[in-house]
This record gives C-alpha cells, structure tokens and sequence, in this order.
C-alpha cells in the first residue's frame, strides 16, 4: 500500500453556500482561513501527494544524449520554464543563445523552481558559431520550426541512435535564424489543427523532447 504524505498544501473550501470556492493555499499561510472571494472562513483539507512530492523512481530512456539550443528567447518566463522540463525529460545540457536570458536573471527562478541549479548549460553571444562548434563535435543539430523543410514531429522515422541531438529553438516571434537553420539536418513541426498556427514556445519545447526522448523506446 502507498504511503500518502501530506505536501506543503492544503485545499481549502468556502463555507458559504452562497460561494462554495475551492482553492489551494500553503500550509502555513494564514490567508487559507478565509475565502479570497467572498471573505467567509474556510474548510481545510490536506493535499495528500499533490505538487509532485511522492518520490517516483523512473528508469533512463535508451538512445544517445539529447541537448538543446535555445536562441534569442525573450521571455524570461519562457526560459524558466524550458530548463524545468529540460530538467524533468533528461536533456543533458542547454545552449543559451543571443539574448536568451541566462540562470542568474532575477525572474527566471519564478518558472524554472529550482531546475536552472540541477541543469548543465552554457551560453554564447552567437547561436551560429555555437551551432558550428557542435556540429563540429559530432552532434546532430535538428531545428523545432516550420516551413518547407518541415516534417510532423510526430511522423518523424528516425529514432534518435547514434550521434547525440541538439534541439535547436528560436525567437518567440522571429523564429530560428535561417542562417542557423542551414546548419540543422531536419526541421521538425507540430502540427496544428485549429486557427492558431504554432504554441507558446515553451510549450512546443515540452511537447517536442518529450516526444523524441520516447522515440528510442518506440523503435526498439
């Protein structure tokens, strides 16, 4: 039987029928005793294994190191949260690229929580000359973008065997650099099936390592 361990939360409901709100709140904040709605006093519960708090052994994916080049990413946030699941899916290194903002800046913390410590990365002012260096390395460089060279990520046929891969991302709105994207073997693209024609950038990160950390076992 699986032990439950209470997290740093709670959950908390509104005693008023009139309101009824449910919301989380820090075990020790004392705001958890009152709705932030509607002001009545609340029920609370603990938040028995929630926030990723239960230790979960998970085995390592066959297949070579996948790294990531990430190039003139503005947003902060943005940034964060590419080294929290860089962190999470295993990539082994992060090139911070152009003016991709670096682990020290102030607000990156806010979505990285702790991963810009756990992670390896390295930056350069020239995502070019970075990208040459790897090639140069014996890495493979495959760009997350669209375009005529695109192919679905998820139709993609080879596996990740042999050579290490570098992930190559570009500027939220300018895309990766087509200089840059000369040097990538393939161009991978998700596809889209409603009005919006590309996502968040981080969130196409996410979506992109974890389906080529998977393609190993696929293959197989």
């Amino acid at each position: 039987m699986t032990k439950k361990i209470p997290s740093e939360y709670l959950f908390c409901e509104c005693t008023s029928p009139a309101c009824r709100l449910r919301f989380p709140a820090e075990r020790l904040d004392p705001r958890a005793n009152l709705c932030p709605r509607c002001g009545a006093p609340t029920r609370l519960e603990d938040a028995l294994n929630a926030g990723g708090h239960v230790s979960m052994a998970v085995a390592r994916l066959p297949g070579p190191p996948l790294e990531a080049l990430l190039d003139n990413i503005r947003s902060t946030f943005n940034v964060g949260a590419m080294f929290r699941t860089a962190d999470g899916a295993g990539l082994r290194r992060l090139h911070l690229c152009g003016i991709t903002p670096l682990p020290d800046h102030p607000r990156l913390a806010r979505t990285a929580l702790g991963a810009e410590s756990a992670m390896e990365w390295q930056s350069s002012p020239n995502a070019l000359e970075t990208a040459r260096g790897l090639k140069a390395a014996g890495m493979r460089l495959w760009a997350l973008e669209g375009g005529e060279r695109a192919e679905p990520l998820f139709e993609a046929a080879l596996a990740l065997t042999g050579q290490p891969v570098v992930l190559v991302v570009g500027n939220e709105l300018a895309g990766v650099d087509p200089a840059l994207l000369d040097e990538c073997e393939r161009v991978l693209a998700i596809p889209m099936q409603g009005m919006k024609r590309s996502l968040n950038v981080a969130v196409a990160f996410g979506v992109a390592v974890y389906y080529l950390r998977g393609l190993p076992q696929r293959g197989a």
